[in-house]
Parts: structure tokens; C-alpha cells; sequence
């Protein structure tokens, strides 16, 4: 979406990024997580790679159509080997995941059951997959959708 598509679909919410944009120029922000992002990359995040969940690895990845994900993902981690002289580097950013862990850490304790909707159906690796720490340290019980249902 663009700046006018936007400006027509919801001036209030165009109004507001306006405004953080310019007080994003007007200032300078000395915390590292606020660095102030390049248009390219900026064009980039918000792409239609947006719209693609692309769990796992290229060319091992959990769902299906992420052929093109993995063209950009591998040009990355080769990108940010050369930069750094690496033989090895990993440009997949902290998950979802992260936050499901928190969540079992806080409320159930290893060995717990805890049902979560199948991989296949539409679940998340955190519900249940072997390949996940939920898988290995909990007692989980799947289910799925019918479509008759």
C-alpha cells in the first residue's frame, strides 16, 4: 500500500505515521533498537513477503510456496557472511515462538498436557511438534478441523 492508498483507506492512521516520520527526522534517537531505518529497507519489510509465513529453513521449510522467500533469505545470509567474514550466519529474526515459551514457562510445568491444534491443520511448531521444545517437554494432545464440521 502506498502513501495515497493509505491517505484514502484511513487519514487518521496516515496522519499519525506522518507525524512519527517527522519526528523520527527531527531528532536523534540514541537507543539501538530505534535506529532510523532506510527507505530500501523500509520498502523491503513492508513487501509482499509480508504476507508469507516462512517457517524453517530454505529449502526445509514447514508450509508450502516459500520458494521465493528463500531467494531472498539465502542472498541475506550470504550477504551478511561476506560482511562479517563468516563462514556461517543465521538472518531469521526471533519468533512468535519466543513469546509461546514464555507463556508454558509461566503457567505448566514439564510433563503437563496441553492440547494444540495439528501442524497440519493449521497449528504452530509450539503446539506439539517433535522438532519444538513443546514437543519434547510436554504431554501434548492435537487436534485437527473437519471441513464437515
Amino acid at each position: 500500500m502506498t502513501a495515497r492508498q493509505l491517505l484514502a483507506q484511513d487519514p487518521a492512521i496516515a496522519e499519525a505515521l506522518q507525524l512519527e516520520l517527522c519526528r523520527q527526522r527531527d531528532s536523534v534517537e540514541l537507543i539501538a533498537s530505534e535506529n532510523f531505518t532506510s527507505r530500501a529497507v523500509m520498502e523491503a519489510v513492508g513487501s509482499v513477503l509480508t504476507n508469507k509465513y516462512a517457517e524453517g529453513y530454505p529449502g526445509k521449510r514447514y508450509y508450502g510456496g516459500c520458494e521465493k522467500v528463500d531467494i531472498v533469505e539465502e542472498l541475506a545470509r550470504r550477504r551478511a557472511c561476506e560482511l562479517f567474514g563468516a563462514a556461517f550466519a543465521n538472518v531469521q529474526p526471533h519468533s512468535g515462538a519466543n513469546a509461546n515459551y514464555a507463556a508454558y514457562a509461566a503457567l505448566i510445568d514439564p510433563g503437563d498436557t496441553v492440547l494444540g491444534m495439528s501442524l497440519d491443520n493449521g497449528g504452530h511448531l509450539t503446539h506439539g511438534s517433535p522438532v519444538n521444545f513443546s514437543g519434547r517437554l510436554y504431554r501434548i494432545e492435537s487436534y485437527g478441523v473437519s471441513p464437515e464440521t
